[in-house]
């Protein structure tokens, strides 16, 4: 099993790791790594990594066999042999890019009171799929509740829940597309706001900024029709 540092420290930018496994495709697996693999929405990271003066680009990270973490490099190059010591860094500007912009779905999916059918994240905006009918009726009171979260600037934290406390609570999951893993242990809460007095608290094992307030400026884009029970809404960060 890869050790997850990026859900440890989500702010982490670098560490040090050991070579573990090379896969028939081609592609790397640490002990530990900083970089989060494609899932639930969210892009893999990307980055490089050295070792012995040797400097190697990282296109994406993905999830390999049983609790591996494959780590995929840009170009067919010559890979850190087993057993190597290697230094890995994050493209950070994109990861913390993709924080801002899934934490900021997050609210979304507090402002649009509906189910959520899919979604996913960029560096630059997001999207949601709503089961509703219609459109929101009133555009600028739904920019301007996302924009309060962001100003209340509320701390995002996460914890741990048993499948039998998640099953005693389905509210809790919002997406109907994707379902929170089971069978692997405990699942992974992400809450915004304080316990008692929170906005939003659902299962998520992606990357999150600490604070709304880290999110910054956001303008909402597109609202199209994807069915008749369908809406899919952007969000875009502005800087």
């Amino acid at each position: 099993m890869t050790r997850m540092l990026f859900r440890e420290d989500p702010y982490l930018r670098d560490a040090k790791a050991r070579v573990v496994a090379h896969t028939d495709e081609g592609g790397i697996v640490l002990d530990a790594t900083v970089f989060y693999p494609t899932g639930g929405g969210q892009p893999g990271d990307s980055g490089w990594l050295e070792w012995d003066g040797k400097r190697l680009s990282i296109a994406t990270a993905v999830k390999g066999k049983g609790e591996q973490i494959v780590l995929v490099p840009s170009e067919p190059r010559p890979l850190p042999p087993l057993g190597a010591h290697v230094v890995q860094q994050l493209d950070w500007d994109r990861r913390h890019k993709h924080m801002r912009v899934h934490t900021a779905l997050h609210l979304l999916s507090v402002a649009i009171p509906f189910a959520v059918t899919g979604g996913s994240i960029s560096a630059t905006h997001g999207r949601l799929d709503f089961n509703m009918p219609d459109a929101p009726e009133d555009r600028a009171a739904l920019e301007e509740s996302l924009l309060l979260f962001v100003e209340q600037d509320a701390r995002v934290s996460d914890g741990w829940i048993t499948e039998a406390e998640l099953d005693a609570a389905p509210s809790l999951v919002k997406t109907m597309a994707v379902k929170p893993p089971r069978g692997a242990g405990d699942i992974r809460l992400v809450r915004i706001g304080e316990e008692d007095d929170w906005i939003d608290l659902q299962p998520c094992g992606g990357t999150h900024v600490a604070r709304t307030g880290e999110i910054g400026a956001l303008r909402l884009g597109k609202i199209e029709k994807k069915g008749r029970m369908n809406r899919r809404i952007y969000l875009h960060l502005d800087s």
